[in-house]
This record gives structure tokens, C-alpha cells and sequence, in this order.
């Protein structure tokens, strides 16, 4: 286990009413590393996400972030990192500028200094001429961008993004992509969830896949290809239990037929 962790899980589990989401899970991850925490829907990676950021205190076992208990320090934790969610409510009657001079000033940046970073963030991300137009008229991948860089602005040391890339178009993905590589070489850790598997692919330095509240494999992509010589969709399938996809796909184009 790393001496020094920045995020790690001991043991952790969590459970809606009587139904078990997560069943003790252990994790360790170190500075400067990109994580992709991938499975299922409903295997539990968004409840793993949202105890870490201290949105779920009522789970057993030990969570910590930073050197911080998420349980007891979750204001602390909140401070220094950042969270993008896949499916956000902005505030829609809000500009950019203005719901980012509000998420800013959460962080206790100063009104000046928000306003330089969101516009030249915003610039970037190709919304330059939207920093002063309604959100109620934005297209998915226009208020994901928003909620990208509300999640950023405050130079967080930990980055969580649960299906960061939901809607975007191609050039903000490569763009995305190439932000976070940056982030991580200079020595932010990311820990992210997607069901872009090729995405997963070549930028994670570490890959975990869930299921069914069990962390089933944990390692680089390297790693994880010798002990199944396939692609990561391929590796994924397979450990999950979903590899019958060809078979049901078939049967879906004869029904169309008939």
C-alpha cells in the first residue's frame, strides 16, 4: 500500500436501503496519477466518487483524501478539490460569468481574479463569444465545457470527474484529454469514470474496473493486457460479464428485418 496515498479506500462499503452498492472496497492512489474507474451502470463508481468528495457520509470502513477523513475533514477536502459530475443542474438563467464569478467566489478567489481566469478559460474552450449569453439556450456539450471549467478555476490538487467527455464534440475531447495529461504531469491526481473505453485507454496510467461493488482488476493497461491479450472494451466485457454482445446485437438487426 503507498505510505503516502492522496486518495485511498479501506474497506469501504455502502449500501442503499437493503441493497449493497459497494462491498469493500480498497484503493490506494498516488500523486500525479490519472485513474480511470470504470463499470457498469449501477456498478458502483459514481457512489465511490461521491463518498470521496464527502457527498456520502453514511458508508463503513475508511475514506481518505489528501490525508484528510472525508467523514470528519470534508470542508477541508472540498478546498482543494475539484468535482465535475456527469449530469449537473446549472443555474440556466445565469451567464458563464456569472455562475462561475459565483463558484469562484465559494473558493474565496478574488472577484478580478475569477473574472480574468473564466474568461480566458472559456476563451479556450471556444465559448468566448457565450460568456455573457443566457445558459438556458446552451447545447449538452456548451454547459458541459461550464461545468468542466467550474471544477477547474480554483486549481484543485484532486480532480474527480465522473463521465467528463458527456456530450462534448471532438476537438474539446482531444482537448480535454490533453488538459488532463497536462494536470497530471504537473503532479495533479485525476480520478475519473467514463464509458469512452478508448479514451480509458490511452490516457489512464491506471485502470480499475467494478463490478458489482468489487473492484475486479486494477493495474496499467499494460498490465491488464497480459493477462488478457485483448483490447480494453474486449478486457471489459469479459471481466463483466456483458461479452454477448455480438449475439444480442444480431438478434436486434433480425428483428428489425421482421
Amino acid at each position: 500500500m503507498n505510505p503516502n496515498p492522496v486518495i485511498q479506500l479501506q474497506a469501504v462499503y455502502k449500501s442503499y436501503g437493503s441493497t449493497p452498492v459497494l462491498k469493500g472496497i480498497d484503493l490506494s492512489v498516488s500523486s500525479g496519477q490519472i485513474v480511470g474507474y470504470i463499470g457498469p451502470n449501477g456498478a458502483g463508481k459514481s457512489t465511490t466518487i461521491k463518498i470521496l468528495i464527502g457527498m456520502l457520509p453514511d458508508y463503513t470502513g475508511e475514506a481518505t483524501v489528501l490525508g484528510m477523513d472525508v467523514k470528519t475533514q470534508s470542508l477541508d477536502i472540498k478546498r482543494r478539490i475539484g468535482y465535475v459530475p456527469e449530469n449537473a443542474a446549472l443555474y440556466d438563467t445565469l451567464t458563464p460569468m456569472e455562475y462561475l464569478q459565483f463558484i469562484g467566489q465559494l473558493y474565496d478567489l478574488d472577484t478580478i481574479h475569477i473574472e480574468r481566469k473564466a474568461l480566458e478559460l472559456l476563451r479556450l474552450f471556444q465559448l468566448g463569444d457565450n460568456a455573457n449569453a443566457r445558459m438556458t439556450t446552451f447545447s449538452k456539450g456548451m454547459r458541459q465545457k461550464v461545468l468542466l471549467i467550474s471544477g477547474l478555476i480554483h486549481n484543485p490538487d484532486v480532480i474527480f470527474l465522473d463521465e467528463p467527455l458527456s456530450g462534448l464534440d471532438a476537438n474539446a475531447v482531444v482537448l480535454v484529454k490533453e488538459i488532463m495529461r497536462q494536470l497530471a504531469n504537473s503532479g495533479k491526481t485525476i480520478f475519473y469514470s467514463s464509458h469512452i473505453m478508448d479514451v480509458v485507454e490511452k490516457i489512464s496510467d491506471r485502470i480499475i474496473i467494478i463490478n458489482q461493488g468489487q473492484i475486479i482488476a486494477d493495474g496499467t493497461f499494460a498490465e491488464l493486457q497480459h493477462q488478457r491479450p485483448e483490447s480494453l472494451e474486449q478486457l471489459f466485457a469479459q471481466l463483466t460479464g456483458s461479452d454477448g454482445q455480438t449475439g444480442i446485437a444480431e438478434e436486434f438487426i433480425h428483428a428489425l428485418k421482421n
